[in-house]
């Protein structure tokens, strides 16, 4: 485990995006599904009350770490990971390195109509990329079997599975041993940024750490979300060192 920080629980990879990406793209010539979460302070502080949720991120092939927040907590436990690794850049990442290939992505997720904008927009920003489907995140218990077919009829090898946390985590979980995707990768609202239809922080905002100052300037309403980010830096401080460090 020396290439993981263990905070509050989690076993978080120390590495950067080009190595996450590196990674995803060598799970795509490997059999089986790999899961890909990208756990940030909020989705962390959850695991480390619900212990079902933790050993479900736990038990992921590569665990990201997509917050300042939780890089900032291995660096408080003395494992410093190198770099924020969050879920849309590793994704712009990998669609960058597939795009001429052989490699099919499917889009999962978001409302009516977002999934295909979100094709449209990556075809133009990706030449060379093959879509193999969509489908928005929309449904019932009861429509999942026809999801998951969907997915495996489209032969699509890259799964985006965009659900908003838990739901997307546990969604991959439930479906893992159905899909037939080499890689599902949960990365929240990066599909509504992909189609244009919410607008991700300035470069300035992102490298300094402070997108979520940035989010919370334009949606007020998040403020009570926020309170996690200082939770979670008090429950590092004061338990954190309490988790061995493998």
């Amino acid at each position: 485990m020396d290439n993981r920080v263990n905070i509050l629980g989690v076993y978080v990879d120390m590495v950067s995006i080009e190595e996450a990406s590196e990674k995803i793209v060598s799970f795509l010539g490997e059999k089986g599904l790999h899961k890909v979460y990208t756990p940030n302070s909020e989705i962390i502080m959850a695991a480390y009350k619900d212990e079902a949720f933790r050993n479900l991120l736990n038990n992921a092939e590569l665990l990201t770490a997509d917050g300042i927040g939780v890089v900032y907590a291995s660096k408080i436990l003395g494992k410093p990971i190198s770099e924020r690794a969050a879920g849309y850049d590793i994704a712009c990442e990998v669609l960058g390195r597939i795009k001429g290939t052989e490699h099919k992505l499917f889009l999962f997720g978001g409302r009516p109509g977002v999934a295909e904008q979100a094709e449209r927009e990556l075809l133009k920003r990706y030449p060379g990329l093959k879509i193999a489907g969509c489908r928005n995140g929309y449904f019932k218990p009861e429509d999942e079997p026809s999801i998951v077919k969907q997915i495996n009829d489209s032969g699509a090898d890259l799964l985006f599975v965009c659900l908003g946390a838990p739901k997307q985590e546990q969604w991959i979980s439930r479906h893992a041993d159905e899909l037939s995707a080499r890689v599902a990768m949960g990365i929240g609202g990066s599909l509504d940024v992909f189609a244009g239809t919410a607008e991700r922080a300035p470069k300035f905002f992102c490298d300094h750490g402070i997108e979520w100052l940035y989010r919370l300037s334009k949606q007020p309403s998040r403020a009570g979300r926020m309170l996690a980010l200082p939770k979670f830096g008090f429950t590092v401080l004061l338990k954190g060192r309490k988790y061995k460090q493998d």
